[in-house]
């Protein structure tokens, strides 16, 4: 028995030109909440709730800028249309994983140098913990919006993982260094 074909909502969007910021802020809205675009004003989220107070964000950010939203429940015609629309959403999702994977190496190549150089202080510590918290917050919301699951979504987690540990054995450094004094 094969799952049932997903459900999504199509957001029909209008926004006046000027001023541009309201289109903006539509627009930031739907790419933070992961939204597919679909066409010229149209996009596409799954219909579960990780994605119901973003697309009410959506529809009141465009109301706000005397905009509109038309929200449509949408299935595929056929079992290709709705695993393209899957595929479709799911590539997006693997390239901010991909993305987020990157910036863990950026994390960990951070790391190294921090360890090369000798620079253990407070506020380096600091500033490498907001760093980590930064890639928490973001694997959180990757983790949500990715419904169908992204191939790199499981090495994303290991990395993660090896960031966290990288941190406690860079904290030990610092606090090794500054209790020598």
């Amino acid at each position: 028995m094969t799952d049932p074909p997903c459900q999504w909502q199509v957001l029909v969007v209008k926004v006046p030109a000027a001023p541009s910021r309201h289109r903006v802020a539509v627009w930031r809205e739907l790419r933070r909440i992961g939204a597919l675009s679909l066409g010229q004003g149209t996009w596409a989220v799954p219909d579960v709730t990780a994605f119901a107070a973003g697309v009410r964000r959506v529809v009141e950010l465009a109301e706000r800028g005397e905009g509109e939203v038309v929200v449509l429940d949408a299935a595929g015609r056929s079992e290709r249309d709705g695993t393209r629309l899957e595929q479709l959403f799911t590539a997006e999702r693997e390239d901010e994983w991909r993305e987020f994977l990157a910036d863990c190496g950026k994390f960990d190549a951070e790391i190294d140098k921090e360890i090369r150089v000798g620079k253990f202080t407070m506020a380096e510590l600091e500033e490498e913990e907001q760093s980590l918290e930064r890639l928490r917050r973001w694997y959180r919301d990757l983790k949500v919006r990715d419904v169908f699951g992204a191939p790199s979504a499981a090495p994303a987690e290991l990395r993660l993982k090896h960031c966290a540990d990288r941190l406690a054995e860079y904290t030990e450094l610092v606090f090794q260094a500054l209790h020598q004094m």
